[in-house]
């Protein structure tokens, strides 16, 4: 690929992938029989979306630097025309009729309309502060768009005007929209969670947590699976979309932002933005990993799958519990390592992929174990074994955000929690859960005596500080130098004054995990002649 991949487009025959490289300022082709890059086209300055026609005829890359929606003749890959936006230009939609296409202007925070049968803007729509990601339902009656600054517009296309405005997560990026328009889902970068919109009532009905910084989401043929990329620890989440829970972390390549779906659902094509790769992912067994108990329920897509009779991962019989020409539904058996999954028809027997039967996790430390009850950016190492893939890591009852992991650590962000104390931490893996460990929400510290409240420049006093939230008291500084202290209670700490290179009244602060609060000393010089 070229650098920075963003937005990842297949033609509707899945044929090709598109992929805009914002930072080489090009598209790469894909010819997705071979998965190789048959041809390479000149953009302007910072492509970052492929928006395409549903006749497959035409491209439409949104050019953010330049401000240009550039079309394409996708039979030749050749420049139809350039259209004048504005600068800002990010991510577009085209209209199941082919007729118009829908742009988001960040810089702007407006949607412009484009007439496709002229390559011209025809109109203007103001929506939220930076609008990022759009979609247009299966009907064509409504564009989403989503906005920084939090809120979700519903643009009805017949007369261009905002008819509702949705509250989402924190900082709304992009959007993926049902089959059949019955729900829109939007992830949310600065909560790290997938919003989930009623159309119908254009109400948010749930929030999904997901990993750190989740970027495009794109549904499965059938609906049943919401892919998420998540370029914070390089990720991608499966959404269960029935249970609204994620059931699988697959990991990815270095920054995975686009995500495209083959129209058999068979693979996905995720760009890797800090790697400048696509990979290519089998998605023939979702979830693909399981605990060695069994019990997970596992959705196999592909063809000729109707009339099933049997489902085998290993040698292992599988229960099935639903199935389709081109899907079976089945609660894996117990087993163990990786294994084939095949199933059988009156045609034969075929195999679909394979699954990995993971061992339970384990959990041997964390640091550091305690913070503020309001929750912190400050990243917090959980350490074990059979890590890797964790799905959700829980503070009692309050969900931490995946930073990064590997087998051995997860690291995370903890929330805001409802009240200070200790509670218990929790991985979740697809091998199970694993607990033991305990972190500490601690309430603000305050100081409300420094007694005595002065002493010689030459250090050495004694000082009583009194206070509340002090147990967890890390350090003590006089005027911003480090103190030797003992904690005696949750109210008490002594410390002694160090020297001080100048007399007057300064600063004595108490950093706990709750965050720092202060009080007064004074120096004083000694007497002289």
């Amino acid at each position: 690929m070229g650098n920075t991949p963003e937005g990842i487009t297949l033609t509707p025959d899945g044929a090709r992938a598109y992929v805009a490289n914002r930072g080489s300022n090009t598209v790469s082709v894909i010819d997705t029989a071979t998965d190789t890059v048959i041809d390479t086209i000149t953009t302007g300055a910072g492509p970052t979306d492929v928006a395409i026609s549903p006749d497959g005829t035409r491209a439409y890359v949104t050019v953010f630097d330049d401000g240009l929606v550039s079309v394409f003749d996708i039979a030749s890959d050749t420049l139809v025309a350039d259209i004048p936006v504005g600068a800002g230009v990010t991510m577009a939609a085209v209209t199941p009729d082919g007729t118009r296409v829908y742009v988001t202007r960040q810089t702007a925070d407006t949607v412009s309309v484009i007439d496709t049968a002229s390559n011209t803007v025809t109109d203007t729509v103001t929506v939220g502060t930076g609008p990022t990601g759009v979609v247009i339902t299966p009907d064509g009656t409504r564009a989403y768009v989503a906005s920084f600054s939090g809120s979700v517009s519903a643009i009805d296309t017949a007369t261009n005007t905002v008819i509702a405005t949705i509250v989402a997560g924190d900082v709304p990026i992009l959007l993926a929209v049902s089959s059949d328009g019955a729900r829109v889902y939007v992830t949310n970068a600065g909560s790290s969670s997938v919003s989930v919109i009623d159309t119908a009532t254009n109400i948010t009905t749930d929030n999904i947590g997901v990993s750190a910084q989740p970027r495009f989401p794109a549904l499965s043929p059938d609906g049943t699976h919401l892919y998420v990329p998540n370029s914070g620890p390089d990720t991608v989440s499966v959404i269960d979309t029935v249970s609204r829970t994620v059931v699988e972390n697959i990991g990815a390549g270095d920054g995975p932002t686009g995500i495209a779906v083959f129209p058999a659902g068979t693979r996905v094509y995720v760009g890797n933005v800090d790697a400048g790769t696509v990979d290519v992912m089998a998605t023939t067994v979702i979830p693909d990993q399981g605990p060695m108990a069994g019990g997970t329920t596992v959705t196999l897509t592909g063809h000729h799958l109707a009339n099933a009779t049997a489902v085998h991962f290993g040698t292992a019989q599988a229960v099935i519990t639903a199935n389709t020409a081109t899907s079976v539904t089945v609660i894996s058996p117990a087993g163990a390592g990786v294994v084939p999954v095949t199933v059988t028809t009156a045609g034969g027997t075929g195999t679909l992929g394979a699954f990995y039967y993971m061992p339970a996790p384990a959990l041997t430390g964390i640091s550091p174990d305690a913070g503020p009850v309001s929750g912190s950016d400050q990243e917090i190492v959980i350490t074990g074994r059979n890590l890797a893939g964790a799905i959700d890591v829980y503070f009692g009852t309050t969900r931490a955000v995946i930073q990064s992991l590997s087998d051995t650590q997860v690291t995370v962000r903890a929330a805001r929690a409802p009240a200070p104390g200790a509670v218990a931490v929790t991985v979740k893996t697809s091998g199970g859960s694993a607990d033991g460990l305990f972190y500490t929400y601690v309430d603000q510290s305050t100081i409300t005596d420094v007694s005595p409240s002065s002493g010689p420049v030459t250090g050495g006093t004694g000082v009583t500080i009194t206070g509340t939230g002090l147990t967890y008291t890390e350090q003590v500084t006089f005027h911003g130098t480090p103190a030797p202290f003992s904690v005696i209670s949750d109210t008490t700490v002594t410390a002694v004054s160090p020297p001080s290179d100048t007399e007057g009244t300064f600063d004595v602060t108490v950093t706990t995990p709750g965050g720092t609060s202060s009080g007064s000393f004074t120096y004083v010089a000694a007497p002289g002649i």
